[in-house]
């Protein structure tokens, strides 16, 4: 077993002091790619101890797993491999992907596979929404595939089954995940018009990789798919949080980043999730290196100081991890998952873990 990429070793010093420092010059720089560097088969390497995901073993776990098989829902926590779905389904949060599970791009940093389309089921809001009415969950993130073969690229259905959930789990937070509608701007308007609480769409890495990892996206189109929605709530009196994710790993330089996370905030974006890239196959785009916890706090700090309301930075960080804290009204969420009755009946806040 051996690593066969650049890790970074962070300088010494008391504990937190690099994640305390938002103020402070950014010493954590990337190391260049290795000159014809060839990444070996992944069962023959080690990834570094802090990437440890937790396993889903309890009761919540269990339950949801056992929902999501008997209804038939596909999941991007599945499909995609998510590190984190044992942390998330234990906290009763879903990602749930609409539209069929074959994408019409074949990114390459994507484990969903890929290929020409041939479902469709105009029903699917409905039982989207009864499904996780059954599930009970707290928060629900519906995302879907790329259709760039539906003329609206699957935007009613987005904005149908976030109608259906409005009826069937008023309290629940809704966040959707969309694709870019390939720029158009009246799909976009149908999704905003159904009022999600968050508009999630990933601009994936900083804007020179854009063309090897993300097929057929492009870096301004995205941004302007964050700005428009902003927009769009906007004019429909509406308040909607934006949100974008960004992989590291891939071989972008630290200046890169900076410059994303500038980008990001000038359209308006609300909340950030910064990630590392874990190569899911030997097909998919290597791996460049392995970024230190210690650098993922430092890049948190530098996204809140640029105004971000929520950054979300970590290792095994995702697009959708923490998705229920994130929505407007999560405190007060939070408070009542914790609290408590005293002897008389009374609220006690925060009496619970």
């Amino acid at each position: 077993m051996r690593r066969d990429l650049p890790i970074f070793v962070p300088a010494a010093g008391p504990p937190g002091a690099v994640a305390a420092a938002i103020g402070a010059p950014l010493v954590a720089a990337v190391a260049p790619p290795v000159a014809g560097h060839v990444t070996p088969d992944p069962t023959a390497r080690r990834h570094p101890d802090w990437l440890k995901a937790k396993i889903g073993a309890g009761d919540e776990y269990q339950d949801l797993r056992r929902l999501v098989r008997g209804l038939n829902l596909n999941t991007v926590c599945q499909e995609a491999r998510c590190p984190n779905i044992g942390e998330c389904w234990d906290q009763r949060t879903a990602t749930v992907m609409i539209l069929g599970d074959t994408c019409t791009r074949a990114c390459g940093f994507c484990a969903i596979k890929t290929g020409r389309p041939t479902w469709f089921d105009a029903d699917e809001p409905r039982r989207v929404a009864e499904a996780v009415a059954a599930m009970g969950l707290e928060h629900v993130v519906v995302t879907s595939v790329a259709r760039d073969d539906l003329p609206d690229g699957g935007a009613g259905v987005f904005a149908e089954t976030i109608r259906r959930l409005r009826d069937r789990c008023p309290e629940m937070g809704v966040e959707v995940l969309i694709p870019d509608f390939n720029g158009q701007e009246a799909p976009l308007r149908t999704v905003m018009e159904a009022g999600p609480d968050i508009l999630n769409h990933n601009v994936e890495t900083v804007e020179r990789l854009q063309a090897p990892v993300r097929k057929r996206a492009r870096y301004d189109r995205s941004l302007g798919v964050l700005e428009r929605a902003k927009e769009y709530a906007a004019e429909l009196g509406r308040t909607a949080h934006t949100k974008s994710s960004i992989m590291v790993g891939l071989g972008e330089e630290r200046a890169e980043l900076s410059q994303a996370f500038r980008d990001l905030r000038a359209v308006d974006c609300d909340i950030l999730t910064i990630g590392q890239y874990l190569r899911p196959t030997v097909a998919h785009l290597p791996l460049v290196r392995y970024y230190h916890p210690d650098e993922f706090a430092e890049m948190k700090a530098e996204a809140l100081a640029l105004g971000f309301r929520h950054v979300e930075s970590g290792p095994l960080v995702r697009s959708s991890y923490h998705a229920r804290d994130q929505v407007p009204g999560a405190e007060l969420r939070a408070l009542r998952r914790r609290a408590a009755l005293d002897g008389d009946g009374r609220v006690i806040p925060g009496a619970t873990a």
